[in-house]
């Protein structure tokens, strides 16, 4: 119930069922003190701070309570003699939350009454967390469960935009969709500014056909949405209530009965106080004196003002509201002729009550506790005034198992006696006193505490990844070394040395260059299908291009060296039929090695789940492994016989011979790929694709290095040397 009233109204806000939490403290600690049983010759004292809903507030007075100070200092201790024992509340899940973050820190207890948020059941975050209300799972299941039982099928959803809201919701809409039940809309209720969303959600509820709206929320959200449903006579709707609002009384009476009417809701187990609904009866301000709030409450519930709290203006406010009367200390509340309380709000004031007794009882442990019989190590007791904050007595054969954990038996012990064993990689235990871990899903692995499964984390030669990038530039930058290269011949494509040892074949082992060097990036990136079944086989021909083109440029130099005898055979070998000749035959054996390929097993993408236990490899499986390695053996004969010719035509006597470029060449080719073989093999992932990548590079520019840059060094900076007489070494008539 929410007072306003007279002057107080622009600024106060007075709610009485908070109220009744106060007042439920002090009669549970009366009750305490006069308990001979459970903390004999020992009185409770305690402090009551309002944190008025507020986050901020309420770890400000959490930081009070442990530091002893009005201005907190946090890690210092000022409290005087009375032990501090712990914090009962709050009933807000945000500001429950908060405290408990910082109380965990301290391992100074914290036993609430009205948080239900589940993630608080975590005792890794919030190990000194405790509560005497159910936690969201059941709430959640309970309303799937209502939902199904009712074969609704087709519902709405709305949830508070703070934690409780928020993490309720998505259990609740997991809940609901698993008994498959169809989610028609899910919107958000804002808390700080409630209204701000309240047009778009009646709007939405006007039009849909639902007929049936969970809303998981607190009051505070609740009370000006219905407000407006009832002013825009959205009726015939059912509404299924959480905890949060399912028995609040701040409704007007028109939305009670008019729109509120067959409302079912979840509410907490309502127990008796005996005696406590007395004792609210029979509390009276000169009784209290040292209630601050219970004069506001007096004024609430009498419509009076009391003499002392006279204002000039508060005055004319009570002339012009005749039901406002002086406050004269000798109203009862038994004679209200209404309830003075909210009856409903007893289901909260019983968890309250339940709390403020366990933390007593667990005092009587501390109390009673007898040595050499103790809970603590040696078996050792902590005295009533002198105990640490994580010190809640148990008797207990072994420790609860933390999540993460799964419970072994102790081998000629009870079964209360256990051994807590981390889960296994791949293994997860999300409950406490697990006896087995559940295994991951083949596409997730466990995390570092082994409570959650997590996906996978994919892996591939990326674009973005550093490896990959490095490659990627290499590869980029060497074909436009190549080209530019190649660009160098074509503008001197006259001279005598561009001319030697033909030209056409410079030209088409530069492409052929160029091409290898772009084919890398056939092999960086996610590994598609088209890319896994043409990047090998597009490699394999291009090389097969390079290496056929030396081949038939050795076999120039042999030929042109040979035709400069008189009556050799040579002499009809001079011309570009031969060389063509051995490139087509060459290119066209690996051509067909490729369509074998091809037809028998191609190459596909696959996801590769065994190799990394925590990975999944996208990776490209070669299909036909035998054609792969006949690709690489044909290209290496290929290398082979290029470096025989090469080698026995080194010492012909020209001035430049190329052929013993080639012979360099061909020996740093092979050497790669000779390295490249038992790398390629005991590597794995993202590291096997970019060892082949390295080869492919290293081997094209050992190629460009070998065979074109000593031709590059003499036409750019020795042109001298490019003429036709340093060339064959004869003296040059036609000049002069």
């Amino acid at each position: 119930m929410l007072c306003t009233l007279g002057i107080k109204a622009s600024h106060f806000k007075f709610y009485i069922e908070t109220y009744q939490y106060v007042l439920l403290m002090v009669f549970a600690i009366e009750e305490i003190n006069h308990n001979l049983y459970i903390l004999p010759n020992i009185t409770v004292g305690f402090k009551i701070y309002d944190i008025c809903y507020a986050v901020a507030r309420g770890v400000g007075n959490a930081l009070r309570l442990l530091s002893g100070k009005e201005n907190p200092v946090p890690n210092f201790d000022c409290k005087p003699r009375q032990k501090f024992s712990g914090i009962v509340g709050d009933s807000a899940t945000s500001t429950s939350l908060a405290i408990a973050k910082i109380l965990g820190l301290y391992k100074y207890p914290q036993i609430s009454y009205g948080a239900p948020l589940n993630i608080l059941s975590d005792k890794h975050q919030f190990p000194s967390f405790f509560r005497t209300i159910p936690n969201d799972d059941y709430q959640c299941k309970g309303l799937a469960h209502t939902v199904i039982h009712f074969r609704w099928t087709w519902v709405g959803l709305l949830a508070s935009d703070e934690d409780y809201g928020v993490m309720g919701g998505q259990k609740l809409k997991e809940e609901i969709t698993n008994g498959g039940v169809c989610i028609a809309f899910f919107e958000t209720i804002y808390i700080q500014n409630p209204t701000a969303k309240v047009p778009i959600i009646v709007d939405l509820i006007h039009k849909t056909s639902v007929n049936v709206i969970l809303i998981y929320a607190a009051m505070q959200q609740v009370v000006p949405l219905m407000e407006e449903f009832y002013t825009f006579n959205i009726t015939a709707k059912v509404w299924l209530a959480s905890s949060g609002w399912s028995i609040s009384p701040v409704f007007s009476k028109n939305v009670m009965l008019k729109l509120l009417n067959g409302t079912l809701g979840f509410s907490l187990h309502r127990g008796d106080i005996p005696g406590y609904k007395d004792f609210l009866y029979n509390i009276h301000p000169t009784k209290f004196t040292d209630d601050i709030f219970i004069r506001d409450f007096w004024e609430c519930e009498f419509s009076c003002l009391w003499p002392r709290n006279l204002t000039s203006e508060s005055l004319d406010h009570m002339q012009m509201n005749e039901e406002l009367h002086l406050c004269t200390g000798r109203e009862k509340l038994d004679e209200l002729g209404r309830p003075a309380y909210d009856e409903e709000e007893f289901r909260f004031t019983y968890s309250a009550y339940n709390a403020v007794y366990a933390l007593a009882h667990a005092l009587h442990d501390l109390y009673t506790c007898t040595p050499t019989r103790g809970p603590f190590k040696n078996d050792s007791c902590s005295g009533i005034h002198t105990f640490q904050p994580w010190q809640t007595p148990s008797s207990v054969c072994s420790e609860s198992c933390l999540p993460g954990h799964r419970k072994a038996a102790r081998p000629g012990h009870s079964i209360c006696c256990f051994d807590c064993i981390l889960c296994s990689e791949g293994h997860i235990a999300n409950l406490t006193d697990t006896i087995h871990c559940k295994k991951c899903q083949e596409d997730q692995w466990s995390n570092e505490r082994r409570d959650a499964c997590i996906p996978k984390l994919v892996e591939f030669l990326s674009f973005d990844d550093i490896l990959g990038c490095t490659l990627t530039t290499g590869s980029l930058f060497f074909s436009l070394l190549t080209a530019t290269v190649l660009c160098i011949f074509i503008k001197h494509r006259t001279t005598p040395l561009v001319k030697a040892n033909n030209r056409e074949l410079s030209y088409l082992l530069l492409l052929s260059l160029i091409l290898c060097f772009l084919c890398c990036l056939m092999f960086i990136g996610y590994p598609k299908k088209i890319n896994c079944m043409f990047r090998q086989m597009t490699f394999g021909i291009i090389f097969s291009i390079c290496i056929s083109s030396i081949l038939a440029k050795t076999v120039t130099v042999v030929i042109a060296f040979n035709a400069t005898k008189p009556n050799r055979k040579f002499n009809k070998c001079v011309g570009s039929k031969i060389p063509n000749c051995i490139v087509i035959c060459c290119v066209g054996l690996q051509l067909i090695v490729c369509v074998v390929w091809l037809s028998l097993s191609p190459p596909f993408n696959q996801q590769n789940m065994e190799t990394a236990k925590d990975k999944i490899i996208i990776e490209c499986n070669e299909g036909y492994l035998s054609a792969f390695y006949c690709m690489l053996g044909y290209l290496g004969i290929l290398a082979i016989i290029s470096f025989i010719v090469a080698f026995l035509a080194r010492n012909l006597p020209d001035s430049f011979n190329e052929a013993k470029f080639i012979t360099f060449s061909m020996i740093v080719f092979t050497s790669v790929w000779l390295s490249f073989i038992p790398a390629y093999i005991s590597t794995r992932g993202k590291y096997m694709v970019a060892v082949e990548v390295f080869a492919i590079m290293s081997s094209s520019a050992g190629l460009l290095i070998c065979i074109f840059f000593p031709k590059c060094f003499i036409i750019l900076l020795q042109p001298s040397r490019n003429t036709r007489q340093h060339l064959t070494g004869k003296p040059n008539y036609a000049s002069g």
